[in-house]
């Protein structure tokens, strides 16, 4: 298995303003007294890092990453870029309104951060309300506004579909306002119910109610054909960009790319390993402290180069060009068509896969039932 020269970094900044109602994550609204410790331990955890390949991508996610002092990710970043970091590397940060300055927004640029993500997922203030966020649009806008005004080309916005309550028509209205706003880049996501979360409690009880399945699907093409007739680009079921505006991190990934996770719960995938560091900030901080960088690990899988030819295609055919013929036989020295004749016969017969232009992607109805040809490879 040819091996990777470039590599991602993902940096985990789990603190919130405020937790969302529908939010799975590893994140704290009520942790605050522990930045200032949690910043020292990522910037230990990177120190230790043998990064050996050119780092073209670095993502800084959370939980909220611009609810604590820009002075922190300044910090961090300075850290990541005493290791080998392209001179054009990606470089993402995630915001929310409600949580962000014109001068953090500098800093962010001055530090190095090329691309920006704003956490929006409606126009509508009733229903940014029913699922517990802190925000209304107008100040997602002056975020925007603010954004742009500091130097910010690229910039994504992300919306969600499939939330309690929305019709078509808010789902119209939150597109004909982000397009307007001319961003590079939309990130569309159906809302997934998470066990125990303050939105499942309330469906469970009968105070929310979800739009069934085929409305969810109506609106997901309401998207996908809204976006298209507008220049955008769908390049990942969940992602559409203006040419050459493509979220590199995130094709890294699909990419089945190497990538490492800094901080608590952060995940990483580097030599055929998968891996997290603890979820528990606490006893991260405390074994960063103490030296014991091996205790925050767990180990997920070691990848058989069987799994590993069966993960590339399930990653692969997340994006709309789906699998790369070629690239599997360069990474792999195997033809996919072979390999998986019997998985491709399936499910080119029940029409979910097409395979032309040395690529096997998803047909339209495999984009709806996507899950149906991922679980082929699983």
């Amino acid at each position: 298995m040819i091996k990777n020269n470039e590599i991602g970094v993902y940096v985990h900044i789990p603190f919130c303003k405020k937790k969302c109602d529908y939010c799975d994550f590893i994140s704290y609204c009520n942790k605050d007294n522990l930045i200032e410790d949690y910043v020292q331990a990522v910037k230990a955890e990177i120190q230790t890092q043998n990064i050996k390949p050119e780092i073209t991508t670095i993502y800084i996610g959370g939980g909220t990453p611009s609810y604590i002092d820009s002075k922190y990710i300044i910090e961090i970043l300075e850290k990541i870029k005493e290791k080998n970091v392209s001179s054009n590397a990606e470089i993402t940060i995630e915001v929310n309104p409600g949580t962000v300055t014109k001068e953090k927004l500098e800093d962010y640029i001055k530090t190095g951060i090329n691309r920006i993500s704003i956490g929006l997922q409606t126009t509508n203030d009733e229903l940014l309300k029913q699922i517990g966020r802190i925000h209304n649009f107008t100040q997602f806008l002056e975020t925007y506004k603010l954004a742009k005004k500091v130097g910010f080309k690229n910039i994504n916005v992300d919306l969600m579909l499939g939330l309690p309550n929305q019709r078509i028509k808010d789902l119209k209205e939150s597109l004909e306002q982000i397009i307007k706003l001319k961003p590079k880049h939309i990130s569309v996501y159906s809302l997934i119910v998470e066990d125990g979360t303050p939105i499942a409690n309330k469906i469970e009880k009968g105070e929310m109610q979800l739009p069934d399945e085929e409305l969810e699907r109506n609106m997901y093409w309401f998207v996908k054909n809204t976006l298209e007739l507008n220049g955008f680009i769908h390049y990942e079921i969940s992602n559409f960009a203006k040419k050459g505006y493509e979220s590199k991190h995130n094709l890294n990934c699909w990419n089945q790319k190497e990538y490492i996770g800094i901080g608590a719960s952060a995940h990483s995938y580097r030599d055929i390993t998968r891996y997290s560091n603890t979820e528990n900030i606490e006893e991260y901080i405390e074994n960063v402290n103490n030296g014991n960088f091996n205790r925050n690990k767990i180990i997920h899988e070691v990848q058989k180069e069987d799994d590993a030819k069966k993960e590339f295609m399930l990653l692969g055919l997340r994006k709309i060009k789906g699998v790369d013929i070629n690239q599997f036989k360069n990474k792999f020295g195997d033809n996919p068509i072979y390999l998986f004749r019997n998985e491709l016969k399936k499910l080119t017969d029940e029409r979910l896969l097409i395979i032309d232009n040395n690529n096997i992607r998803l047909t339209n109805k495999g984009l709806d039932l996507a899950n149906l040809v991922w679980e082929e490879f699983i």
